[in-house]
C-alpha cells in the first residue's frame, strides 16, 4: 500500500502569507507618525486612530461586552489604566516622539519591548531569567543605546540627544507595563471585546489631551490630510494588523507569530528609506545586530511567553 500524503492545510498557508502583510501594516504606523508633524497634533491623531478602531471593535464585540457588562463596570478602572498605557502613552507619545526622531529609530527602540517585559516579569511576577536571557537583556539594552547615541560611544559629549528618542523609550516602558498588567489582570472577555474595552478607556484618557492640544497656538487645523492619516492608522496598523495577528496566532501558534514580530524593524526601516527617504546609518545596522539576537535569546524561554498574546504599537 502506498503512503498517503497529507495535503497542506490551506489555513496555515494563508496564515503564513498574512504574517508578511501584518508586519507591513504595523510598519505603516511609523510612516504615519513621521508624516503627521505639521498635519495633525499627536494626541488628536491617536484619538482619531483609537476612536475609529474602538467603534468598529465595539460593534464586533457587542454581544460579548453585554454578556460581561457587570465585569466591565466593576473593574473599568483597569481598562482606563490599560487605555492610558496602550493608547495614550504608546499611541500619542509615539507620534510626539516622531516629531524629532526617525521612523528607523522608533522601530529599533520598540523592538526591545519584549526584553523589558521579561525583566518586569522577574521583578513583579516572580519569574526567573537564565544566564542566556540575562545576556540577551544586556545585548538588547546596549543595542538600544547604540541607536540613541548614533554609535558615538567615544564622543558622548558631542552626541545630539533627541527628545523624540526619550519619548519612544518612555512609550516602550509603558508598553511593557501594559503587557504585564494584562497578564496580572485576567479578563473573561474575548480578545476583541477586551481590546474594545481598552479602546474606550484609551479614548476617555485621550479626550482631554486632544482638547488641550486644539487650544495651543500653532496646532494644525484638522483637514483632509489629517483625516486620511487617522483613518489609515485606525484601519491598517490598528484593525487590520490586530485581526491578522489574532487569527494567525490561532492557526500557527503564539510562538511562531511572536518570532515574526521581530522583523517589524526591517519592514519599518525599508519603508522609511523608500517612502520617507530616511538615510540608513551604520548605527541602525549595529543596533539591529545587537537588539535582534538579544531579543531572541530572551524570548526563547517561557518567561515571556505572555508577550505573544500582546500587540504592537
Amino acid at each position: 500500500m502506498g503512503c498517503k500524503v497529507s495535503k497542506p492545510d490551506p489555513n496555515q498557508r494563508l496564515a503564513l502569507a498574512l504574517l508578511w502583510v501584518m508586519l507591513a501594516l504595523w510598519a505603516v504606523n511609523y510612516i504615519v507618525a513621521r508624516l503627521a508633524p505639521g498635519v495633525v497634533a499627536p494626541h488628536q491623531l491617536a484619538l482619531a486612530r483609537w476612536g475609529l478602531a474602538g467603534l468598529v471593535l465595539l460593534l464586533l464585540a457587542r454581544a460579548d461586552l453585554w454578556q460581561h457588562r457587570h465585569h466591565v463596570r466593576d473593574v473599568f478602572w483597569q481598562y482606563l489604566v490599560l487605555g492610558a498605557l496602550g493608547m495614550l502613552v504608546c499611541g500619542a507619545w509615539v507620534y510626539l516622539g516622531a516629531q524629532t526622531t526617525s521612523a528607523m529609530n522608533i522601530a529599533l527602540i520598540y523592538t526591545a519591548s519584549p526584553v523589558l517585559i521579561a525583566v518586569g516579569a522577574v521583578v513583579f511576577l516572580g519569574d526567573r531569567l537564565s544566564v542566556r536571557q540575562v545576556l540577551g537583556v544586556l545585548l538588547s539594552l546596549v543595542g538600544v543605546m547604540h541607536v540613541v547615541v548614533r554609535g558615538h560611544w567615544l564622543a558622548l559629549s558631542e552626541v545630539r540627544w533627541l527628545a523624540g528618542d526619550a519619548w519612544i523609550v518612555l512609550a516602550v516602558v509603558s508598553w511593557a507595563v501594559y503587557a504585564l498588567l494584562q497578564k496580572k489582570w485576567p479578563s473573561p472577555l474575548g480578545a476583541t471585546a477586551r481590546l474594545a474595552a481598552i479602546c474606550v478607556g484609551g479614548v476617555l484618557c485621550l479626550l482631554p489631551f486632544a482638547w488641550w492640544e486644539a487650544g495651543l497656538p500653532g496646532t494644525p487645523v484638522w483637514g483632509w490630510r489629517a483625516t486620511g492619516l487617522g483613518v489609515t492608522a485606525a484601519l491598517l496598523p490598528g484593525l487590520g494588523a490586530y485581526w491578522m495577528y489574532g487569527w494567525s496566532q490561532k492557526v500557527l501558534g503564539a510562538s511562531r507569530v511572536a518570532v515574526a514580530l521581530y522583523l517589524v524593524p526591517l519592514y519599518a526601516g525599508l519603508a522609511a528609506w523608500v517612502v520617507l527617504g530616511e538615510p540608513l546609518g551604520w548605527h541602525h545596522l549595529g543596533g539591529a545586530a545587537l537588539i535582534l539576537p538579544g531579543v531572541l535569546l530572551v524570548t526563547r524561554a517561557p518567561v515571556v511567553a505572555m508577550h505573544a498574546s500582546g500587540e504592537l504599537s
